[in-house]
């Protein structure tokens, strides 16, 4: 079940995230289409702010999440933690230290113009990425970001 966020709790949810992110390189980002079908995609540009209830991503790829948040902009955004030295520990020690899993609850809001602090983040994350070939082709339009705004979370329920 869903628990509210609450702002003592936000710099855990960032830390699950982000180590989330680092061992999978995307989160993922569930919606619903019109009628009533699950759709989930990767983003590997998704971001948590520091405020305590938003993020962003940049929408260059997705064609379902945009549609899909035309008649319902509810969403639910999950990172695992799937390293292999993580989860080998955890197995030897017989608990983890930090949950495996998180999701986010809360809903799309408006499609916009990139901050500049919301293009040195990408910009940061890939790095020299973006100086090879296959990275310019992949990254180098990324210039609109889609803001989600939370209210609930959920940690994976695993022996700690």
């Amino acid at each position: 079940m869903p628990a509210p966020i609450t702002p003592d709790i936000w710099p855990n949810i960032r830390r699950n995230f982000r180590r989330g992110f680092l061992s999978s390189l995307h989160v993922a980002i569930g919606t619903v289409d019109a009628q009533g079908q699950p759709h989930v995609t990767p983003i590997g540009s998704f971001f948590l702010n520091r405020d305590g209830f938003t993020g962003f991503y940049f929408e260059l790829f997705t064609r379902n999440i945009p549609q899909n948040a035309t008649h319902n902009p509810r969403v639910c955004i999950m990172a695992v933690n799937s390293g292999k030295w993580y989860w080998l520990k955890s197995m030897l020690l017989g608990k983890f230290a930090t949950p495996p899993m998180t999701k986010l609850y809360g809903a799309l809001g408006a499609l916009r113009e990139a901050t500049p602090e919301e293009m040195s983040r990408i910009n940061r994350r890939l790095g020299r990425m973006k100086a090879f070939p296959g990275g310019q082709k992949l990254f180098g339009k990324m210039s609109l970001v889609r803001e989600v705004h939370f209210e609930a979370y959920e940690e994976a329920k695993l022996p700690m």
